[in-house]
Order: C-alpha cells, then structure tokens, then sequence
C-alpha cells in the first residue's frame, strides 16, 4: 500500500486526479454493483421460499410413497419432470423418497421439524447429485384426525438453477459495466484534469517566463466575472508580479537619485583633494586662509556625504519593516523632549516653545526619535534667524510650526518623496530623505504625518499616533 501511495505521487497532477477519480467511480460502481446483485439474490430466494411454502403435498402422494417405501424394493413413482422433489424424513434422520429423484441430506433444522420442537424449516442444500437445492420443510398432518404427526416431517425441495443462471448473469453484466464505467470514468477524469488545469498550465508558463526573462510585465488574463481557486491564484500572481515590478523601479529610481544626490558631494570633495594634492606635488603652497576654507569644505562635503549614507540606510531599513522584538511602549513626551535638546543645540538663535502633555505610543523608539528630529531640523533650516518654532503634544497629535518661508502648493505632493528638494531649497544642506524617513517611521507605528502652510505664514507638520495618555500596566510598574 506505502508502494502505491509513494507510486501515486511521482505521477504528474493530471494523471493523479484522473486515477483518483477513476478510483472513486470504481468504488461506487463496485458499491452499487454488489449491492444491487445481493438485492436481486434475496428477491430470487424469497420467491423460490414463497412458491415452496406455497406448494401442498397431496396426502394420496403422501400415502403412496410411504407405502413404497415400505416395500423391500422400491419402484419408482411416476412424476412430472418439473415437480419438485419430495421427501419423507423421520426423527431418527431416516428418508423415504421417490427413486427416481435425487437424494436431498436431511440437516439438523429439518429434524427440529420432525421432533415436533419446530413448524417448519426453510435452507439451501446440496443433493448426491451436486445439484444446489432449496428445501422446505413441515410437519405432517394425520388425514383422518389432522392432528400433528410427531416423528415424521416431509420436505420440499427445488433446484437453485432458476435463480443461480440469472445471478452469474447478472454478475457478468455487473462486471462489464463496472469496468467499462471505471474506463470512461478515467477518460472523463483526464479531460477534466486538462481542462481544468488549463489555467495552473499558463500560471505556470508565465512564472517560468518570468524566472528565466525576469520580465514582471507578464499578467495572465482573469475574467472580470471568475472567483473560483484559480481566477483567485491569478490574480494573486498578477498583484504579485506588479508590487515586484513597482518595487523593482522603485528601487532603480532609489539607486538613481542615490547615485545624483552622492555624484555632487563626491565631485566637490574629488575637486578639493586634487587641489590639495596638486599643491604638495607642485610645491606652490595654498594661502592659509584658502588652505583653511579648502579643509572646512572638505570636511564639510564628508559629513554631507556621511549623513546622505545614514539617511540611505535608514531608509532601507524603514523599507525591510521594523522587527517586533524592537518594537515597546515609548513615552512620546520623553522622545519629543530629547528631540527639543537636540533642535535648540543646532539653532541656539531660534526660540523653541513647547507645550507637551503624556502620550503613550507602540514604536521602534530610535526611529521615532529620529524622525522627530528630522521634523524638528526641517523646522530649524527653513526658520529665519531669530525666528520662533512652537511645538505641540496634545492627544496624539504632535505639530511643529515655524515662521519660515513656507511651502507652495504645488510643492506640497512631493515633499515626502525620497530625494525630493524644493528649488528654493538646493543650496541648503540636506540629502532630501529627511521627511522621507519621517513619512515611512510614522506609517510603520500606525499613524500618518502631514505637512501644510500655517496660518499668517510658514509650515506646519503634523504627527498623528494611535495610542494612549496614560502607560499600560507592565510599563507602570504593575
């Protein structure tokens, strides 16, 4: 059984479901053919039972054949060829019967029948002859008193043949069918195993197409109407193939600006060092002042080019997801307040006002600090200097105003798309990523960010965070 099980699955799909459905039929035409010829046999028998129940034995016949019987040498009594066969049968097993007839064995239920202890007995048994039988038997009545003759029964018995010849027919015609209904059942199994396997065959074409061409344009066609397993595992293919496809431009649109935005430090820092070096391979020293504004640029252009690199990584792993073991309860108020330091150490000209009240998040807390500081950076370069950023923590919201010259309209869809920079913004520091990164960190602690013009001028950004004004049990010390 382990052999065939292990057989049946190195076939290919198509012949498996055809086996199995040709299996399936097998079984239930075996089922309803034995079924049926059982059926058939039991009516078969009960009315041979009837017509022997229903036959009488003639007290003359009776009376004849015991009267041969007694005789030293019984004749044989002349009787018609399809009468059935009589027998006389004591307590003691002893038989009396026509000569001519074959005999029928007397069995224990026919001497139940003699004895007295039974009124009469119904089986199948085997005459000297071979011949199958089905017997009868009663009890004798006394013709003159019709009183029950204790010690004496008589038997009725007649040849199976008329119910045997039609069951093997019947068995043959049974098995014929079988067999040519388990074949049709495979042929239909195959064409529908194909037909239906139709659309898993193309499935299976495009993904082989794709895994040799790497083309993601491919989409299998899906009626509108279908909502059947396959329509269902096309359309998952199709949605597949399309987030790959979107994924892979956004990923060559990413190494493009990447390769734009590190091409300008690069080439400055490259111009500075060749300057540098030319100097100390042609011995013509720089002044002090242009020696010493040459290495501030430098060093500037490094950590230009350093924080671009962060900002890179950051967002690649913004985009992997944040893993749950890095995810905790995070106090907002505590995050915001670090990231108020940070902000008045890069503008101590600024005046920064802040009004925070208790908010409880669920965040990677070294992401949300940094886009908190992103936002708060992105408020310090745009404020005039001596300006004023008023910042605010209420229920989940976090908003950041400055004064500065604000965003134009047609501005505002791109401002957190990766590499995008204002033109008024160019000459400023920045790799373009920082609101970015802040876009991507909200959306992965579940909340959403928005960034507008403010009332009487500037910018305000806005911080929404599902959570809590109050910390769970477990971070409260419960």
């Amino acid at each position: 059984m382990k052999g065939f099980v292990r057989l049946v699955r190195t076939l290919p799909l198509r012949s498996r479901l055809s086996l199995l459905t040709a299996a399936a039929v097998a079984f239930a035409v075996a089922a309803v053919s034995v079924t049926c010829w059982f059926i058939v046999r039991d009516q078969l028998y009960n009315q041979v039972d009837e017509q022997l129940e229903s036959a009488q034995v003639s007290p003359p016949l009776l009376q004849s054949m015991l009267r041969n019987c007694q005789l030293a040498e019984p004749q044989d009594l002349q009787q018609p060829p399809s009468s059935p066969i009589v027998t006389i049968f004591y307590s003691d097993g002893s038989t009396c019967t026509n000569p001519i007839n074959p005999t029928v064995p007397v069995q224990s239920a026919d001497l139940e029948v003699a004895k007295g202890t039974a009124h009469s007995a119904t089986h199948s048994a085997t005459a000297d002859n071979g011949a199958e039988m089905r017997v009868y038997s009663q009890q004798v009545l006394d013709g003159k008193t019709g009183q029950v003759q204790n010690g004496i029964a008589v038997s009725i018995a007649k040849p199976l043949k008329d119910v045997t010849a039609p069951l093997s027919s019947l068995a043959w015609i049974l098995l014929i069918v079988s067999g040519i209904g388990v074949v049709v059942a495979g042929a239909a199994g195959l064409w529908v195993a194909r037909a239906g396997l139709r659309p898993v065959d193309k499935l299976t074409e495009a993904v082989e197409n794709v895994a040799r061409t790497e083309d993601l344009t491919i989409r299998i066609p899906v009626g509108d109407d279908s909502e059947d397993e396959i329509a269902r595992l096309s359309r998952s293919f199709n949605s597949m193939t399309a987030s790959l496809a979107s994924s892979r431009e956004l990923q060559q649109q990413l190494i493009a600006d990447a390769g734009h935005e590190l091409r300008t430090p690069l080439t400055s820092l490259r111009t500075n060092i060749e300057l540098l070096t030319r100097s100390e391979e042609t011995g013509r020293p720089i002044p002090p002042a242009d020696r010493k504004a040459l290495l501030a640029s430098v060093k500037a252009q490094m950590t230009e080019l350093a924080a671009l690199i962060g900002d890179l990584q950051t967002l690649s792993r913004s985009d992997a997801g944040t893993p749950a073991d890095r995810v905790q309860v995070v106090a907002l108020q505590d995050t915001v307040e670090s990231a108020l330091r940070r902000a008045r150490l890069r503008g101590p000209e600024l005046t920064i006002t802040a009004d925070v009240h208790p908010w409880f998040v669920r965040a990677e807390p070294t992401a949300l600090e940094r886009a908190i500081v992103n936002i708060l950076d992105n408020a310090v370069k745009f404020s005039p200097e001596g300006g004023a950023i008023d910042v605010a923590l209420r229920g989940g919201e976090l908003t950041v105003r400055d004064y500065g010259p604000g965003v134009a309209a047609d501005e505002l869809p791109h401002v957190f798309d990766r590499f995008w920079r204002s033109p008024s913004a160019r000459a400023l520091p920045g790799s373009g990523l920082g609101l970015s990164i802040v876009a991507r960190t909200v959306q992965e602690s579940g909340g959403d960010v928005a960034l507008g013009p403010a009332p009487g001028g500037g910018t305000v950004a806005t911080i929404r965070l599902p959570g809590a004004p109050t910390p769970p049990p477990a971070l409260d010390g419960g």
